[in-house]
């Protein structure tokens, strides 16, 4: 697009990072508030881990319908995101009986569901040319903005005020969508997205598949899903976890820890899109993914110093987690485009939903040996796609 479109662009995309930034909040403050949660409402461990997990459970369940929907109802989809999350934080902060906690989760999962596979579709469909991965990173940048802001809001406030007003106060800013929804409405078509953005003489190109993209978009899956894996379970549960239970942090000290990641994150975010759109995605890909893969092994079987690194490694290798979808962009016609993306995180929140599961399932030892597998599988893409790496 130029000139005005241009501007258009830059506004909806300004839009949707506002919304990505607002409900991430609540995101990053859960996390480092999940020991005193499990400890006043009585946990076992693996309620702690189903706690932990249905957030990705029900991205993982919403994404194929969301993917339908946002393909017809984009506008609609996103401004509904923040009414569904309040809902969820509401069930979540009355701290009710156990499964009461587990559908505020859910909510807050739905939520998630609807603003990532409608601003990833928006963007993926507006967003061509050569600078796409800086603005697929943008986008993912409000996201990490909002959990370093919640991890920091959640570290500050004091222990005594409670989880529940803990986590109310560092959700806060999900009430600022409310004041968009209009916005959004206006911003965002309500017609087929697809119909909306391409010319009727260019549906016939935007059909067309590549040769071998079944292939590439096979290998991205399994690049997300690793990613989602490695992540989730050290975020939502190995760090505050183990870090408790082996290393005696506190809220606070578990949420710095988590922030120095998520800042590491932030940092390089927007120079790695760059780098991906020069060198190549591929590429790039590749080597966050060997440092996903060391920093995996190291939480899962470090000392609190390898503890310490593999979650900033970890970090480090969470700028890449836009890359798949750009390469899937390059091998799916635009028509299924939105469908696509919905399927897509089907994986990778399924995976979400698995990572702390999982790590809650198997206990100390077995969550050791998970997260050595991970590591080991992503070193393996990794030297996958830097051996033979993809655009």
């Amino acid at each position: 697009m130029r000139g005005p479109g241009r501007s258009f662009l830059r506004t909806r995309v300004g839009l949707l990072s506002v919304l990505l930034f607002c409900n991430t909040f609540g995101l990053g403050g859960f996390n480092p508030l999940l020991p005193e949660i499990a400890r006043t409402q009585g946990m076992a461990n693996w309620q702690i881990g189903l706690l932990a997990s249905a957030f990705g459970f029900a991205r993982m369940a919403g994404a194929m319908p969301t993917g339908a929907f946002v393909g017809r109802r984009l506008g609609t989809a996103l401004a509904a995101a923040p009414l569904v999350l309040i809902s969820g934080l509401l069930l979540l902060v009355s701290g009710g009986p156990f499964w009461v906690l587990v559908a505020g989760r859910l909510l807050l999962g739905v939520a998630h569901t609807l603003a990532m596979v409608g601003g990833l579709s928006a963007i993926l469909i507006d967003e061509r040319g050569r600078n796409a991965s800086v603005r697929l990173n943008v986008f993912e940048f409000a996201g990490m903005l909002g959990i370093l802001g919640g991890l920091g809001t959640v570290a500050l406030i004091p222990a005594a005020w409670g989880w529940k007003l803990s986590l109310l106060i560092g959700s806060a800013p999900v009430v600022i969508p409310l004041l968009l929804t209009r916005a959004m409405r206006r911003a965002f078509p309500s017609a087929p997205i697809f119909e909306r953005v391409v010319a009727p003489a260019e549906r016939s190109i935007a059909a067309r598949q590549r040769p071998g993209s079944k292939s590439v978009i096979a290998l991205m899956f399994g690049v997300g899903i690793i990613f989602a894996l490695g992540w989730s379970g050290v975020s939502q549960f190995v760090v505050p976890i183990r870090g408790a239970r082996d290393f005696g942090l506190s809220r606070t000290g578990i949420s710095w820890l988590l922030a120095a990641a998520q800042s590491l994150d932030l940092l390089v975010l927007l120079p790695v899109g760059r780098l991906a759109d020069r060198v190549g995605r591929g590429l790039v890909l590749g080597m966050v993914a060997v440092i996903l893969g060391f920093g995996a092994i190291g939480v899962g079987l470090g000392s609190f110093v390898w503890f310490a690194f593999g979650c900033i490694c970890l970090g480090l290798a969470l700028a890449g987690w836009m890359l798949p979808l750009g390469v899937i962009r390059e091998h799916t016609p635009l028509a299924r485009l939105a469908w696509t993306t919905g399927v897509y995180r089907v994986g990778v929140d399924g995976a979400s939903f698995l990572g702390p599961f999982i790590c809650g399932f198997l206990g100390p030892v077995g969550e050791a040996v998970f997260l050595a597998a991970i590591g080991v599988t992503g070193l393996g893409l990794g030297a996958r796609l830097l051996w033979r790496p993809t655009r």
